[in-house]
This record gives C-alpha cells, structure tokens and sequence, in this order.
C-alpha cells in the first residue's frame, strides 16, 4: 500500500505502529518528534501521515498537533494527514478535519480501524475527480467563503451571479 510516516512522542506506539502497520504498507517510518517531518517528508515518498496531537509530557490541548497538521498541509498538501490522539474531543477532532486532516483516530486504537482510516485516506487522495466535481467543490467553497452571499461568490470567481447560478442548477 505504500509508505507510511507515523509521528508519535511514545517509543512503544512506534514500536507497536510499526509491527501492525508493515502487514498492510510496504514501508512503514517512524519519527518521535515532528520537527524532521517536513525534511523526512522531502526525502521519502509517503503516501499518508499518522500524526499525534500532543508532543510534550502533561499538554493534551491537541496545539502542537494542529500546528504541525498545518505545516505539512501547507509544504505537501498532497500527503493526506490522520490525526492520531488518546484525548478525543469532538471540537478538536472537528478543528483538525477543517485545517485538513483526513481522519481522526483516538487511542487506545482498533488495529483494523486505524488501517481502514489510513487506507481511505490514501485512496481519497489518489481519486481523480471529473471536471464536474471540481468545478461543484469549488463553487461551494466561494460560497462558503462569501457566507452564502451568491453576488459576492460570483464576483470572486469571476463570473455573472447568473453563470454561477446556471452551473449550480446543473448539479
């Protein structure tokens, strides 16, 4: 299935990680701190990330997680990122999907479910999506950016509101 980078603080879920994950990916990289992820990711072709949410003993807030769920988006927006936490809160996992994330997965984990979440999200990246799709997502995000405003969405695409309207119609 390809490369897996996984990103964790704990040695024994690296180790742990690394036997699970080698059953289902062809090479499996483990790294205790995120401060080599983007030079590791330079290096080597992965295909997902497995990133923990908190890297120092006591903070569970899930910042340095989100932080570095950021910088490998902005350096590799290709490389879909799993987020990977034993402090699941809904907020956080809601917070994380919005700034990119693939998934969410909460430890203690299910061996099979973490695999699917891993898998899906390679195959989420690797789906080639018809003109169509990409012109609908688009839309939707002017839209959304523009709070649902139509004019000011057309505006920003550069099109007439009646062009925008047209091609919303043909969903």
């Amino acid at each position: 299935m390809g490369t897996v980078l996984v990103i964790d603080d704990n040695e024994s879920i690296l180790v742990s990680l690394k036997y699970v994950l080698s059953e289902d990916f062809d090479k499996v990289l483990t790294l205790n701190s995120p401060d080599k992820a983007l030079v590791t990711l330079m290096q080597e072709e992965v295909d997902v990330v497995l990133l923990d949410m908190n890297f120092q003993i006591g903070v569970n807030t899930g910042s340095e997680g989100l932080f570095w769920l950021q910088s490998i988006k902005k350096a590799h927006p290709e490389v879909p990122v799993v987020l990977f936490t034993a402090y699941g809160e809904i907020d956080l996992a809601v917070r994380g999907l919005k700034l990119g994330a693939s998934d969410f997965v909460v430890k203690p984990w299910d061996n099979d479910k973490l695999i699917i979440a891993l898998k899906m999200a390679v195959e989420k990246q690797n789906k080639i999506l018809t003109l169509d799709e990409i012109t609908e997502e688009h839309i939707k995000k002017a839209i959304d950016k523009c709070h649902g405003n139509l004019s000011q969405a057309a505006e920003l695409l550069g099109v007439s509101r009646q062009t925008l309207y047209n091609k919303m119609k043909k969903k």
